[in-house]
């Protein structure tokens, strides 16, 4: 394939997909600006091997996959690690500051249930993501994640239910 045409196609693979994989990189590091970093880093692997796609599978799984295996090596990095430390410091020391009053009045609902979905444990978290935020099929997500249908299903399933609990707790408590 030529210089031209990889980068012909790169353009329209960021055109397309570029957003929704920020969004995806998103629920695995929690940040905008390390999310698009990491979906740049992304598309470098894309440029770098489009010549190693296969027909066989869908652009769009292909995309996902290397988006997750970039987010899960960032977040199992020293730098993250130290970055989570540093920034729970923060939030507690601002925690302080804030009043319970203020927090509850600049939280909506929608940003509620993101929240509560975004603590879930990774594997909740990824297969619920792929489903309900980007409808993808329940085979499409077992090839992205590696892991098989009836799996998906499962975790699908055990997070719907602890994501029921959470926001029943969360509405209990306020």
């Amino acid at each position: 394939m030529k210089d031209v045409e990889k980068d012909a196609m790169l353009e329209e693979i960021m055109i397309d997909y570029g957003d929704e994989l920020v969004r995806l990189a998103y629920t695995y590091v929690k940040d905008t600006y390390t999310s698009k970093d990491l979906v740049q880093n992304v598309f470098i692997k894309c440029y770098e091997k489009i010549h190693t796609f296969r027909e066989d599978a869908a652009l769009r799984t292909w995309l996902y996959r290397i988006t997750i295996n970039e987010c899960k090596d960032y977040v199992k990095s020293w730098g993250y690690r130290k970055l989570q430390v540093s920034n729970f410091i923060q939030e507690t020391a601002n925690g302080f500051e804030a009043s319970v009053e203020n927090k509850v009045i600049q939280q909506s609902t929608n940003e509620e249930i993101k929240e509560i979905v975004l603590s879930l444990p990774i594997k909740y978290k990824e297969v619920i993501f792929l489903y309900f935020y980007h409808s993808l099929k329940i085979e499409e997500i077992a090839e992205i994640t590696s892991i098989t249908p009836n799996t998906v299903k499962t975790r699908l399933r055990r997070g719907k239910q602890k994501l029921r609990l959470m926001m029943e707790e969360a509405e209990m408590y306020g």
